[in-house]
């Protein structure tokens, strides 16, 4: 198990999980949480700058989201607390329906919490991939995590 203690500023994660994004998946999604013409409808989306049918930014983050859990299921795991929020979220190119996902996460920040001794905040950087190596989602996030010791005054 990976606590607070473990974490070293600068790591990268990448998830051994890839997704691939369907058009039914994207009009699903729509039609629940963003239906907006363009994440629904063919002959709608081609006449926006998309282009073609492109999935929501919502459903992005979600695809990415699963990815993470999945993807680092398979390593070491971290005694995660669940977290506060996101600090910054950026979709930088549209997806699509056929494209593949993946994503990479870098830790850039981790602080004791001063209220809770048991747990510590650390902030990392995710980004998703599409197949052609480009950034289609960036995120700064907030996680929570276990102290092993919290008698300890070790950062």
């Amino acid at each position: 198990m990976r606590y607070y203690e473990d974490l070293v500023i600068g790591t990268v994660t990448k998830s051994n999980r890839t997704y691939e994004v369907t058009r039914e998946e994207v009009i699903e999604f729509a039609g629940k949480y963003d239906p907006q013409p363009f994440h629904l409808d063919d002959e709608a989306a081609a006449k926006t700058h998309f282009g073609r049918l492109s999935a929501s930014g919502w459903h992005t983050a979600a695809m990415a989201m699963r990815m993470m859990v999945e993807g680092w299921s398979g390593q070491e795991p971290t005694a995660s607390l669940g977290s506060p929020g996101v600090d910054e979220l950026r979709w930088r190119k549209p997806v699509y329906p056929g494209d593949t996902l993946r994503v990479e996460s870098k830790l850039i920040g981790k602080r004791r919490m001063k209220s809770r001794p048991e747990m510590g905040l650390m902030k990392t950087e995710q980004t998703v991939y599409n197949q052609d190596g480009e950034i289609v989602m960036s995120m700064v996030s907030n996680g929570l995590i276990q102290v092993r010791n919290p008698d300890s005054d070790a950062e």
